[in-house]
């Protein structure tokens, strides 16, 4: 029997990981206990053959939410947003449900090969192509900050799991040396998210612009 001392759902992390923290994001907006295993990539333990059989991507982040197995972080948000009474983060609506699904597609596009990847090359030495993945980054800013000069978040006036998934990689885009300075609109869309009740950061790292 689960008690309120062993939470049914168990998370599956890594501290630095953005994927990652938009699942910590949506679990402490949505107030869900649970347990948080952080993963050690660079022990390769992402690709033995226990974590393979909860994602046999070999990928951070997984949930096991009492033998109900979800991996990809966006897919996450959806599952959490439905199952925990967070209705309000995923609108049932045609135009409402589109607008959400248009930002988590950007979320795995757009922010995945933009400020994600420059974030990568930072903070992990990843192989990318400097100027074009920081080319790719502003070409996003400048949609987002267009967009968000007309609502206060991306779906509309109201938070949704499409904010959670896009903030963390844009809030932390500096790390991947991708300024903010020129997008007020986004910034003032950061500080919304980070007013919300139950807010959880990611620590920031000491690299690119952060370095500073």
């Amino acid at each position: 029997m689960q008690t309120a001392q062993t939470p049914a759902l168990t998370f599956y992390s890594f501290p630095l990981s953005g994927h990652a923290h938009r699942v910590a994001l949506m679990l402490s907006l949505l107030e869900v206990p649970h347990r948080r295993v952080d993963v050690d990539l660079r022990g390769g333990e992402h690709k033995r053959p226990e974590f393979l059989a909860l994602n046999a991507f070999g990928q951070v982040p997984v949930i096991d939410d009492n033998g109900v197995v979800v991996a990809d972080s966006t897919a996450i948000l959806v599952y959490l947003a439905k199952r925990y009474n967070g209705q309000a983060w995923l609108p049932e609506d045609p135009v409402g449900a589109a607008a959400v699904q248009r930002w988590l597609s950007a979320a795995s596009g757009p922010v995945a090969f933009g400020p994600a990847a420059a974030r990568m090359v930072t903070l992990f030495g990843a192989a990318y192509d400097v100027d074009s993945t920081l080319a790719r980054a502003h070409a996003l800013l400048q949609v987002m900050d267009g967009e968000l000069a007309g609502r206060a978040f991306l779906a509309g006036e109201a938070p949704t799991i499409a904010d959670v998934a896009c903030y963390t990689y844009v809030a932390h885009a500096p790390e991947g040396n991708v300024s903010l300075d020129a997008y007020p609109h986004v910034r003032a869309w950061l500080s919304r998210i980070e007013a919300l009740p139950r807010f959880a950061p990611m620590p920031s790292s000491p690299v690119g612009l952060a370095a500073a």
